[in-house]
């Protein structure tokens, strides 16, 4: 959640940059990489995180060290729109620790969600808890993952410039 409108100049975007490519690198090894101090680097992550701009650090795991993973992308269309009937489906969706990603969209459909799952036979009951057993759910269509070519949720920096 934004907490604050924070200004950022080149090295907070190169800062930034490199904190999403590998957030467990030292203080040390960031600033080498930017031109700052260990003391300075740890400054611009607190401002960062104040103001909201870095909300977590979570560790990346790869994909393909899961034999058994599942991954789908599921497009949902709604029955009926309201404030109220999105929130409750946004709660569903955050309850569920095998949704990855979720989003509302504009379109033919209403939700993208990214599901992993620990094999077919748990993709099947979270889908169906997920989607099926929702009252508002008209449809929903899954695209299963066959190749992960590129994974992450980096955010370009420089389109946050005011």
């Amino acid at each position: 959640m934004k907490k604050s409108q924070i200004v950022l100049d080149d090295t907070d975007h190169h800062l930034l940059d490199e904190l999403q490519a590998d957030a467990g690198r030292t203080l040390r090894e960031l600033g080498d990489l930017v031109g700052l101090s260990p003391s300075a680097v740890q400054r611009r992550m607190g401002r960062y995180r104040a103001s909201g701009l870095l909300s977590r650090t979570a560790a990346v795991l790869d994909p393909s060290a899961s034999p058994d993973l599942v991954l789908a992308v599921c497009l949902v269309q709604v029955e009926r729109e309201s404030r109220r009937l999105h929130e409750a489906f946004n709660r569903r969706l955050l309850a569920t620790p095998e949704v990855q990603q979720a989003y509302t969209v504009y379109g033919e459909w209403d939700y993208v969600v990214v599901l992993a799952a620990g094999g077919m036979a748990h993709f099947n009951e979270v889908s169906e808890r997920l989607f099926m057993d929702a009252h508002n759910v008209r449809k929903y269509s899954t695209l299963f993952v066959v190749d992960p070519v590129r994974t992450g949720a980096a955010i370009p920096t420089r389109a946050l410039r005011p």
